[in-house]
């Protein structure tokens, strides 16, 4: 990711991973550059090929040729959204970075109100596509029950987690790691380093060109992306917490089971054939090796913590004799 501390010699960096979008790209940097030239604003298009199968390279390559103000980033080969994404993340020089998808759904003219609300002094705005033009059952209504799913479990709650277009203050970025697939939690990361997070409606398009490269399987990545903010979320820092807490239980069932079994055998009668005999095992067996995970859990949370030098808190400001330092 992005390296603390770096300069920001331009203000805004637009970030579009893109894989098989062809025949969008010269249309995508048409609507970038009259979003954005007009603005008293510095900036550069950062445009990621995910190793695209089609001629996506080649055109990004043409037109890098003929538009100053474009970087092509080419991978090796597909690495995923999120891959793409924080590539162009590591090559961004702006102070302000904004994502936004290559299919022309997100509307490049939002840029400006994005990074507008941006300097009012939150962290990270993120869009909202209140009018979507997408199927209703398909997309429409598994995207609302999972806005609101990942809202409740992860208590960042936002109209619209699967919107692309987003626009963050860079040293948010800078604090954060992207792994697997979590770019479309980035919102519940950054509220894990203390951002400050708002949304704003912003325009939503048909699909243009080509098909959507979403099918049924996303949603079980999702959940599974789900399980692993909200374990992040909640004990990033305490995962004995969780652990050892579930540990502890797990022991005293067991032994709350084992002195029963131990007063009805002194009273004569045989425990040999009990379920409750193995159940006592098994809990007794599943507390110790809980309470050992969580150990480990926090000798590897220090590891990773101190081997990249990542403090457990993060400071806004520091205000010394009144003013903000």
């Amino acid at each position: 990711m992005i390296m603390a501390g770096m300069t920001s010699p331009l203000d805004i960096s637009v970030v579009v991973p893109i894989y098989n979008e062809a025949d969008s790209l010269p249309e995508l940097v048409e609507q970038l550059l009259s979003a954005l030239r007009p603005t008293r604003d510095s900036f550069e298009l950062v445009l990621v090929n995910d190793g695209s199968t089609d001629n996506s390279a080649n055109v990004l390559t043409d037109l890098g040729r003929e538009v100053p103000e474009l970087v092509g980033v080419l991978l090796r080969k597909n690495y995923g959204q999120t891959a793409a994404m924080a590539a162009g993340f590591d090559v961004a020089r702006g102070g302000v970075i904004v994502s936004l998808d290559g299919d022309l759904q997100n509307d490049p003219a939002d840029i400006p109100k994005l990074v507008e609300k941006l300097r009012d002094g939150y962290d990270l705005v993120s869009g909202w596509r209140y009018k979507r033009k997408d199927a209703a059952l398909k997309r429409k209504l598994p995207s609302k029950l999972a806005n609101r799913l990942i809202g409740r479990v992860t208590g960042v709650r936002l109209h619209d987690y699967g919107c692309s277009l987003k626009a963050y203050r860079r040293e948010v970025l800078s604090d954060m790691r992207l792994y697997g697939e979590l770019h479309r939690f980035l919102p519940v990361l950054a509220n894990i380093e203390g951002a400050r997070i708002t949304e704003i409606r912003v325009n939503h398009r048909s699909r243009q060109y080509g098909n959507s490269k979403y099918g049924i399987d996303r949603t079980f990545r999702v959940l599974m992306d789900l399980l692993t903010v909200w374990f992040m979320n909640r004990f990033l820092t305490r995962p004995m917490y969780v652990f050892g807490f579930g540990g502890l239980i797990a022991i005293l069932a067991s032994l709350l089971g084992s002195f029963y079994l131990l007063l009805i055998k002194l009273m004569g009668e045989d425990i040999g054939n009990r379920p409750l005999l193995t159940l006592v095992f098994v809990l007794g067996l599943a507390g110790v090796q809980l309470f050992c995970f969580g150990l480990l859990g926090e000798l590897q949370i220090r590891t990773y913590h101190e081997s990249q030098g990542r403090p457990i808190y993060r400071i806004r400001a520091t205000l010394r004799g009144g003013f903000p330092s």
